[in-house]
């Protein structure tokens, strides 16, 4: 008689779960430490999408398995000739990727290389007291192309970004939270529950004032003030005329919780 024996079914290289409208989203390849392949960065992509895509998830968390968020791109598969940058969405699928949703990263352990760039397009950090940061691609003999260059000097102070670019020496988490790269530092083991209370806070807001804030936050940060404010004028006429400000209104002045549209 053939075998009834059930195979086990093999792990996906990216975990998602929903949590009360909120995508957790798990880089799940803990024996090569998440490294990045392409296939990883494909299923990455897809979580991605389905952050963007449903309008019932209102924050996404990204964070990794094994007490690691990310060493940075799989150099055994790029070897190979794979890469793990899409186009027109960057390392993993993510640090180029247009997105609208907020995302936090729940960092334990390394974020190396592709991996602290993955951070740096996340919108928040949270971090381990323990977790270290690092983009070391010069004493490798290349260079941090997918956020590094870009967004560290934006993030830290320029002359603190340039010795980590200029070394490749890490950063602790510690040294990190109090240059402003992480938002909250949590004992080891409590990124993803701290990353969770801060998610469900931006998940009890309104969706379209997240969104506005969210636009801004990506396209007015750099430009001259009066053209930042033309910028916002735009982005929050809608807003100031949605159900949800009304609603807003409506549910403070009969001190209840708001039920808002959704976006």
């Amino acid at each position: 008689m053939p075998s009834t024996e059930q195979q086990p079914t093999a792990e996906p290289l990216v975990r998602t779960e929903r949590r009360d409208g909120v995508l957790v989203i798990t880089l799940n390849r803990p024996e090569a430490r998440n490294a990045v392949d392409r296939p990883t960065a494909q299923a990455l992509a897809a979580a991605l999408d389905l952050l963007e895509g449903d309008s019932g998830l209102r924050v996404g968390i990204l964070t990794g398995s094994g007490g690691t968020f990310s060493a940075g791109m799989d150099l055994k598969a790029f070897a190979r000739g794979e890469s793990p940058v899409l186009d027109g969405r960057g390392f993993g699928g993510l640090t180029r990727a247009a997105r609208t949703t907020p995302l936090i990263a729940a960092v334990e352990g390394w974020a190396l290389g592709g991996g602290t760039e993955m951070v740096l397009a996340c919108d928040l950090v949270v971090a381990a007291h323990d977790a270290r940061f690092g983009l070391p691609e010069v004493t490798r003999g290349i260079v941090a192309p997918e956020g590094g260059l870009v967004r560290l000097p934006r993030r830290i102070p320029p002359t603190v970004a340039a010795e980590l670019l200029l070394t490749g020496r890490p950063l602790a988490a510690d040294r990190a939270a109090a240059l402003g790269l992480v938002n909250r530092l949590t004992e080891p083991g409590g990124a993803l529950a701290a990353a969770l209370e801060l998610a469900e806070m931006i998940a009890a807001n309104a969706p379209l004032a997240v969104a506005a804030v969210q636009r801004m936050l990506a396209e007015g940060v750099d430009l001259p003030e009066s053209d930042a404010f033309r910028l916002q004028d735009e982005v929050v006429a809608s807003v100031l005329h949605s159900q949800d400000a009304a609603e807003g209104a409506r549910a403070f002045a009969d001190k209840r919780p708001p039920r808002w549209q959704g976006r």
